[in-house]
């Protein structure tokens, strides 16, 4: 995609964030912006940095004004650092990489509760089958013991649950995978080659059949709300 074309996309998404107000991005925003498209910055990612922006800036109180696109970049940028990380593809830019911010994971206990939560909202939507259904259900039971069983362990204990949250996890995708119908799967490997479209030339076959298969699983991911089971 050329950049002007992605300014125009990131523009007529802005403006409905903005309720129909429209902010042209040009000048210093558009060379922002097209600096965005230069590095690889997939549009989803970009649309999920503004809505981000948008939801702490709406959470203050009555909008004065209409969010600007400058005001979105530290979390457009945030979130392109973390889909980078999670398929395995490398910057694009000239001279040494900066440093990998490093992540902060929360306790083994809260990351199994979260997932817990999530997966029984999920459960409760009622948009899927019962046979998914039934499986979530499954998963969440296991994840229950799975708690009562983390909160003293330690050593090898607490390495078995790990392994196990992470074999919990691939059953979720593989649950999910078979719930997909063949026009979503055919439409997320679409949208997977268009996210790595900027880094193909760059990438060895091998790693990039990898971050292909990853982008496919997190999309299958957001497209079914599922949360990360694995405490990787």
């Amino acid at each position: 995609m050329e950049p002007s074309e992605y300014c125009r996309q990131i523009e007529a998404y802005l403006c409905r964030k903005n309720e129909g107000h429209l902010i042209r991005i040009v000048g210093p925003a558009f060379e922002q912006v097209c600096g965005w498209a230069t590095i690889g910055v997939p549009l989803k990612v970009a649309f999920r940095g503004i809505d981000q922006y948008c939801d702490r800036y709406y959470a203050k109180g009555p909008r004065r004004r209409p969010v600007r696109i400058e005001f979105c970049e530290a979390d457009i940028l945030d979130l392109f650092d973390a889909w980078r990380r999670s398929i395995g593809v490398p910057r694009i830019e000239e001279g040494t990489a900066a440093e990998e911010p490093s992540s902060r994971k929360p306790a083994l206990g809260k990351h199994i509760e979260r997932a817990i939560a999530r997966l029984t909202s999920l459960r409760a939507g009622g948009a899927r089958s019962a046979i998914f259904n039934d499986r979530v259900d499954g998963l969440v039971r296991r994840l229950d013991q799975l708690l009562a069983e983390g909160r003293a362990a330690r050593g090898d204990a607490r390495s078995a649950i790990v392994d196990a949250l992470r074999a919990l996890d691939d059953e979720l995708l593989g649950a999910a995978r078979i719930e997909a119908n063949e026009e979503l799967l055919a439409t997320l490997a679409r949208d997977a080659e268009a996210e790595l479209a900027p880094f193909k030339a760059r990438m060895p076959k091998d790693e990039l059949a990898r971050a292909r298969a990853a982008a496919s699983e997190r999309l299958l991911r957001d497209a079914f709300g599922l949360p990360h089971l694995a405490y990787d």
